[in-house]
């Protein structure tokens, strides 16, 4: 084969290659691989960066107050508080009345998520996204990133309940979760149904909403009497108190068309 004409032939291959995987669905990823630790400035708090402005990136946490937030539902308690830059959940697991998420102001339908958060020893948390305020909890409506002390937790865990999963609906595709106690960065996309979550440059969550393979799941676990679980097409941002000491921080959102 004449030399000249190879890389012509190569570069036609893999951008056929690359439209292919493109245009499947179980692939439509926004960005294909967890570039978090490459464009985000984490040393640098709560704050946006000119080229993150340009690309459409918003707070939801300025590091200063809850401005933007509220407890779900409206109610009341104090388990929330600012604390040198970062949003802390004191956990307080004895006294419910105090507890409460926090859920965002707005609502967003189709976005990628990114945050920083580290967990006490035996802490249980977690992202609720596309959730409602109609329900008891958020948890009802809103499918959940668990975040959560592997390790340590003091009751055995299933595979669905670990760090980076779908919980209660699918096992995290890998193990990348640090101790407790060490920040983690989490990012979650979710795209026309289709979501992915994400975990210290590692994806540990892969589905769509609706799907032959979600209906099966939901239909035999814990959600399968949950009517409005999967349900909200534009929705909340809920973290989850859950009891536990757990600390947030360079909280960004970017709304996706």
């Amino acid at each position: 084969m004449n030399k000249l004409l190879l890389p012509f032939i190569v570069t036609i291959l893999l951008a056929c290659n690359n439209t292919s995987i493109g245009g499947r669905h179980d692939s439509v990823t926004v960005i294909r691989k967890d570039t978090t630790t490459e464009s985000f400035d984490t040393t640098t708090m709560n704050i946006l960066s000119e080229t993150e402005k340009v690309e459409g990136w918003q707070l939801l946490f300025n590091g200063k107050d809850l401005n933007g937030w509220h407890l779900y539902q409206h109610k009341t308690g104090g388990a929330w508080a600012v604390d040198s830059g970062m949003l802390h959940c004191k956990g307080d697991k004895d006294f419910k009345a105090n507890r409460a998420d926090l859920t965002s102001d707005s609502t967003y339908e189709n976005f990628e998520l990114f945050l920083e958060w580290k967990i006490a020893p035996q802490g249980n948390s977690g992202i609720i996204y596309l959730a409602s305020e109609e329900y008891h909890a958020a948890y009802e409506s809103g499918p959940e990133y668990q975040l959560i002390d592997d390790n340590n937790f003091p009751e055995k865990l299933e595979e669905w309940q670990k760090t980076g999963c779908n919980y209660a609906m699918s096992a995290p595709l890998v193990n990348a979760t640090r101790p407790a106690g060490v920040w983690n960065h989490a990012r979650i996309v979710v795209f026309h149904g289709h979501v992915e979550h994400w975990l210290n440059g590692q994806k540990t969550a892969d589905y769509v909403i609706g799907s032959k393979e979600w209906k099966a799941e939901k239909e035999k676990g814990k959600w399968k009497d949950a009517k409005g679980y999967g349900g909200t097409k534009n929705g909340f941002i809920d973290l989850q108190d859950h009891g536990s000491e757990i600390w947030f921080k360079n909280i960004k959102i970017k709304r996706l068309s």
